[in-house]
């Protein structure tokens, strides 16, 4: 895939102003600090797929501005400092020489730009959200996170390698208001109001695909009624900003990172 920019990561450098606005560098830490976790859970694919937050409007005013992972580096390697900060339209704002991959811009701009609660995006190709994806009739209610996720998921139709920004008004049109997304023979993907939230929305997506997948190879699954889904999902309280949303799950995972290595501060 042609990044937008041609500097190689050996050569690259992240430029980020010492008087940097609270804001962004309290945002790129999170972001940062997630990127970490997401290599520490095994949610990577060499250097490819994307977590980017949009940034508030106390730092851009009022223009739609977002951090994204410099493109070449592995998520074990992205710090603070290395995230790049893009417009919609790709253009590069805090002088980064790092380059950004079209496959992440497309996609995350889109969602960023169309929806208004899409604060944080989140998008995977673990193996078992892949299959599940590439599996007629997609995610089954059949164990206890998919009855936690009735209602909230979404599917988008494969259109090949995501970097035609035609595409956007599509997969907009896919989502409606679901958090938890399936694109079909690709992957999985999560938006939220912050980064938290997405991630819980997404590890429970994921783990309802890790269990999926492990219960059919065994044999057929005993479904769980609509009745008992919709218990559930109203009963599941991780989700909710009134309950945290996720914060105290990404504050634990983060606290592991710290121990191993917290160089994403830098």
């Amino acid at each position: 895939m042609t990044p937008l920019a041609t500097t190689t990561p050996s050569s690259a450098s992240a430029l980020v102003h010492p008087s940097i606005h609270p804001d962004e560098r309290a945002a790129r830490e999170e972001l940062a600090a997630c990127y970490r976790v997401f290599a520490m859970l095994g949610w990577v694919e060499m250097i490819y797929n994307h977590i980017t937050v949009r940034l508030p409007d106390s730092v851009t005013g009022g223009e739609k501005q977002f951090l994204i992972n410099p493109f070449g580096l592995h998520y074990s390697e992205v710090t603070a400092s290395n995230l790049v900060k893009i417009d919609l339209q790709g253009k590069v704002l805090d002088g980064s020489t790092y380059p950004v991959n079209p496959a992440g811009f497309t996609v995350h701009a889109a969602i960023h730009d169309g929806l208004p609660g899409a604060h944080c995006v989140m998008h995977t190709h673990t193996t078992a959200g892949v299959a599940v994806a590439c599996l007629q009739g997609g995610l089954q209610q059949t164990n206890f996170y998919t009855a936690q996720l009735h209602g909230m998921v979404a599917y988008h139709d494969f259109e090949g390698i995501t970097i035609h920004a035609d595409e956007g008004p599509r997969l907009l049109k896919s989502i409606g208001d679901r958090n938890a997304v399936i694109l079909r023979n690709h992957g999985l993907l999560a938006w939220g109001q912050t980064l938290p939230q997405t991630f819980a929305i997404l590890w429970t997506l994921q783990r309802a695909c890790e269990i999926q997948m492990a219960t059919f190879s065994m044999g057929a699954a005993i479904p769980v009624s609509e009745e008992i889904a919709q218990r559930c999902t109203r009963d599941a309280l991780q989700f909710s900003p009134e309950h945290g949303a996720g914060q105290d799950v990404f504050n634990a995972l983060v606290r592991q990172v710290d121990r191993i290595d917290p160089s994403y501060r830098n």
